[in-house]
């Protein structure tokens, strides 16, 4: 086939040492066709990634707020029975302060005997707050509506405010005039105080909130 005969069929030939080499020709619609199908495939491409990355966040989110959950309902239980070990305490101090008697046997030989009021300690149970900090830094804070947000930050510095009161309640016992028996009507109001400040009031209104949040953000 000769070089008119080729440009008659479609084909440029390039002769090069007497050999023709032959190239296609290619119109407009077929490179902005190729385009297309480059374009749209990267797009899709970047769609599925995205739609898989945000269903992982989705149920990473969903195992943090879980063992969320589960943390505040362990705390609630806890806060339930802290509270009546509160009352338990505040009873024992409104008796010694009615009784001579026992605020002697309170502060005796220079000692405070701390048992009397608080048999179990000051703090009765501890509350909880790993998960929630595991959450915070897993950047559970930028998924959560401001509503749940304000809710569970309020309750877990409710919850550390309430542990404060060991610390609170122990400056009040490291303080020498508390082995005075002088001083003991002042002692005992002082820690009195602590606990109903501290611990006591907050812990009805610390209740509803958790269920508040709980109900909020409960994950099935």
């Amino acid at each position: 086939m000769g070089k008119r005969n080729l440009k008659e069929h479609g084909f440029n030939p390039l002769f090069k040492n007497d050999k023709p080499y032959v190239f296609a020709k290619r119109d407009l619609k077929e490179y902005l066709g190729e385009s297309l199908l480059i374009v749209f495939s990267v797009l899709l491409a970047l769609f599925v990634t995205e739609s898989i990355n945000k269903l992982h966040e989705k149920q990473k989110t969903k195992i943090l707020l879980k063992s969320v959950v589960s943390e505040l309902k362990n705390n609630r239980k806890a806060i339930q029975e802290m509270q009546v070990y509160n009352l338990q305490v505040l009873g024992r101090i409104d008796s010694a302060l009615k009784f001579e008697k026992f605020q002697k046997e309170i502060v005796s030989n220079g000692e405070f005997h701390l048992d009397m009021l608080a048999p179990d300690g000051i703090l009765y149970r501890f509350l909880g707050n790993i998960a929630w900090t595991v959450a915070k830094n897993n950047d559970i804070m930028t998924r959560l509506d401001i509503e749940s947000l304000s809710l569970l930050t309020k309750v877990y510095e409710d919850q550390e405010r309430i542990g404060k009161m060991e610390e609170e309640v122990a400056k009040v016992l490291f303080d020498r005039n508390s082995r005075d028996s002088r001083q003991i009507r002042s002692t005992l109001i002082l820690i009195r105080d602590n606990y109903k400040g501290w611990a006591v009031d907050r812990i009805p209104g610390l209740l509803t909130q958790i269920d508040e949040v709980i109900k909020k953000i409960g994950t099935d």
